[in-house]
């Protein structure tokens, strides 16, 4: 019985991932220009969210706790769904194709697990935007608990900074959008952008550092490993 109970979920795995989209069949260029015209639905206000259409099993009235900027393929989005099934997250992505593989990733992963309680994936949507224009259009004033930047494009040339996700602009919608105690996390494998990161978010007003050993102490300890 061991081994037939073994077999039959490896079987179960092969049939989970015949579910997954592939991403060799979503092409798509490694940046997108966040200045350029890109043909965008955007809402005009958060109010005109429809959030049922992305979460269609949350409470009524609920509302994104976690914004995962520039969110890429998912990953953080996805892996962060079932570590806080209370809480909704939010990816937003510029590019159409990736934008697209995870919304396939996710209609997926919630058929492939949709009796399972804990990891049932209906927590966590995608909106293909452009943070750096319409953020404000989906965040209401102090509705968010945590931001995150994760690998974000480091425009390298000094005339690029100026479209650097992270910017004293761009803090004060970010600050607009958190609440009082919201995170910010970021993470790069560029020196110069961590540092180019870190020295804004200290010298804005409205933020303050805070190390990781605070934040596992907080209990924001699965979220700290998680990114």
């Amino acid at each position: 019985m061991g081994k037939r109970k073994r077999g039959n979920e490896q079987a179960a795995r092969d049939e989970d991932e015949k579910l997954l989209p592939q991403k060799r069949f979503y092409r798509q260029r490694a940046h997108a220009n966040p200045f350029s015209d890109h043909t965008l639905d955007y809402p005009k206000s958060p109010k005109h969210i429809d959030w049922s259409a992305h979460y269609p099993q949350a409470a009524a009235g609920k509302t994104p706790e976690f914004a995962d900027i520039g969110c890429g393929f998912g990953g953080l989005s996805i892996t962060l769904a079932p570590l806080f099934p209370d809480r909704l997250i939010l990816g937003m992505e510029i590019r159409v194709q990736v934008s697209q593989y995870v919304q396939d990733r996710i209609t997926a992963l919630r058929t492939a697990n949709a009796g399972d309680p804990k990891a049932h994936y209906q927590n966590v949507s995608i909106v293909r935007a452009n943070a750096m224009k319409f953020l404000p259009n989906y965040f209401e004033k102090a509705s968010l608990s945590a931001l995150f930047f994760l690998f974000p494009d480091p425009h390298f040339k000094a005339r690029k900074h100026k479209a650097r996700i992270i910017s004293p602009t761009l803090l004060a919608e970010y600050a607009f959008a958190l609440r009082p105690g919201g995170i910010v996390y970021t993470i790069t494998d560029v020196k110069d952008l961590h540092d180019w990161m870190r020295t804004h978010l200290e010298n804005f007003p409205l933020f303050e550092p805070v190390s990781q050993d605070q934040l596992r102490a907080e209990g924001k300890g699965d979220i700290v490993d998680a990114v």
